[in-house]
């Protein structure tokens, strides 16, 4: 077999070495006589993955001992709806920043539970750039204020923490979680769909400041509840057990690897190679400013008289 280059924003390219630990575990997990797909998710077998992969990613990130760290089924798109849901108790209100695609969707999703205000967007540059941190009009009664780190349709990043911010920062890392240091005492809520750089699809990681697990909507379901899942370790239903075993994979390789420190300058390296060739090309074209331009990943066009002669 030839594997391909697969440069898919997500879900996304494997280690190599995980794959083949999943492909050697696969039809039996560890003499357990059933494979890691069958395996009931409160067998001791499966807590073990369960707690290894909350201790490997709470040591990648640092995560601080006051905040809970789950791993829940659906991607970003479901945290859309549960972020509202779990933070609107004591105040309706959020207000979102907005630098793409993925910002504006939760944006949207959003307004279907409470009062949403834009505290600054960049639409009207066609989100090719960041508004600066001056221009917010953050409202100091709103719930949370929501930002998306790394915008991965047009390559749009967050090199810094949002700075003087007076409400709880929520921020959606799908695109970026895992490939930089962060510090997470600076949110009030990170999360991220793992498809892109912690495992494949179908699972969703929240990592939250325990004070904010007391502001849930009365109407809040269970299995939407982040206090209610805290509580049951994210088991409280059948969780996408296949694809948390293979994040927890994915977390041990990177601590082997040199941890995020180490991937990060190689992100840096590799992430301005590609950019210095596009910048020279006479055939693509990167729009963005280079002070936001994505680490994490690289998007470019074809040069519009390019674009033309190919058809």
């Amino acid at each position: 077999m030839t594997r391909i280059f697969n440069f898919s924003a997500g879900p996304a390219t494997l280690p190599e070495q995980v794959i083949e630990q999943i492909a050697d575990e696969l039809l039996e997990y560890k003499q357990s006589g059933v494979s890691i797909m069958e395996m009931g998710h409160r067998r001791p077998e499966y807590l073990e993955v369960v707690t290894h992969a909350e201790r490997d990613l709470r040591d990648l990130l640092a995560v601080p001992d006051n905040y809970k760290v789950l791993f829940l089924p659906g991607g970003a798109r479901v945290q859309f709806a549960m972020l509202p849901m779990n933070l609107f108790g004591k105040s309706a209100k959020a207000d979102y920043v907005l630098t793409g695609f993925w910002g504006e969707t939760a944006y949207h999703e959003a307004q279907k539970y409470g009062d949403i205000a834009i505290a600054a967007s960049s639409k009207q540059d066609d989100y090719l750039t960041i508004p600066s941190r001056e221009s917010w009009q953050i409202r100091d009664d709103a719930a949370y204020l929501h930002y998306t780190d790394n915008e991965t349709l047009t390559g749009i990043e967050f090199h810094d923490i949002p700075s003087s911010v007076p409400v709880p920062l929520v921020t959606d890392m799908t695109s970026s979680l895992l490939t930089k240091p962060m510090d997470i005492s600076q949110f009030g809520v990170v999360y991220a769909g793992a498809q892109k750089n912690a495992g494949i699809a179908g699972l969703g990681i929240v990592i939250i400041r325990e004070d904010l697990l007391e502001q849930a909507l009365p109407i809040v379901p269970s299995v939407y509840d982040y206090k209610f899942e805290a509580e049951q370790q994210s088991l409280y239903s059948t969780p996408p057990t296949f694809a948390w075993y293979v994040s927890g994979l994915v977390f041990a390789w990177l601590k082997a690897n040199g941890g995020i420190e180490g991937f990060y300058q190689r992100n840096c390296q590799r992430s301005q190679a590609l950019y210095d060739i596009i910048d020279a090309s006479d055939f693509y074209l990167n729009t963005i400013p280079k002070s936001v331009r994505s680490r994490a990943n690289v998007t470019f066009q074809f040069k519009q008289e390019n674009l033309e002669a190919l058809f």
